[in-house]
């Protein structure tokens, strides 16, 4: 019988340090503790559902997105300007009755007039530029691309001071050649040219 009541014992104490020495009980345990004490903190209680967590419960900070490149105000307005002469000119080529409409002559009038970034050229030059292109680009078929090149082009033209010799001779041939593909006359195109070369030169 006593030694029945040792063997009992013994067992109950193999057991109890077996359990204790589990690192798995032992973990356990530990993680309960924090738990608890994290619970009974108030100065941090856990977040009510759907706020924004705090203290020890906050996610780590995010790094900052990255701000954007500042753009430059004076490219900026020279894309803006060959935009809009682009779309003048796809407007123009729009036209079916053959006569575009007084807005349309205007649109295009100020933004010619727009275009010049230093020396402006007069305005009786900027005039016959934009009566002769309506005369050459009106109910033309003037591909996108081809629009935005010669956009391009009347845009360089009056800022003349930019521009090469062999540039500005680029140009008035390019911008003919587009012209006249398109459909316009031999004189209409060469009119057109001509007063380009001589805003590039009053632009110089």
């Amino acid at each position: 019988m006593k030694t029945a009541t040792l063997l009992f014992c013994g067992l109950c104490l193999v057991v109890t340090v077996t359990a204790l020495a589990d690192p798995y009980v032992i973990s356990k345990q530990q993680a309960h503790r924090a738990a608890d004490q994290a619970s009974s903190d108030p100065q941090n209680p856990p977040p009510p559902p759907g706020l924004p967590a705090r203290g020890r419960y906050a996610a780590p900070p995010t790094a900052a997105a990255p701000s954007a490149a500042p753009v430059d105000p004076a490219l900026a307005a020279t894309l803006q300007n060959i935009n809009d002469l682009r779309a003048d000119l796809d407007a123009l080529n729009a036209v079916t009755n053959g006569e575009p409409a007084a807005v349309q002559k205007v649109s295009l009038l100020n933004h010619l007039s727009a275009a010049a970034s230093g020396t402006k050229p007069s305005s009786a030059s900027v005039q016959k530029l934009a009566d002769h292109v309506v005369a050459a680009t009106t109910s033309r078929k003037t591909p996108a691309a081809q629009q935005t090149n010669l956009a391009r082009y009347l845009h360089a033209a009056c800022n003349g001071s930019h521009l090469t010799a062999a540039q500005l001779t680029m140009i008035l041939g390019d911008a003919q050649k587009i012209m006249t593909t398109a459909g316009a006359s031999a004189d209409d195109a060469g009119s057109v040219v001509a007063d380009l070369k001589a805003i590039a030169a009053e632009t110089k």
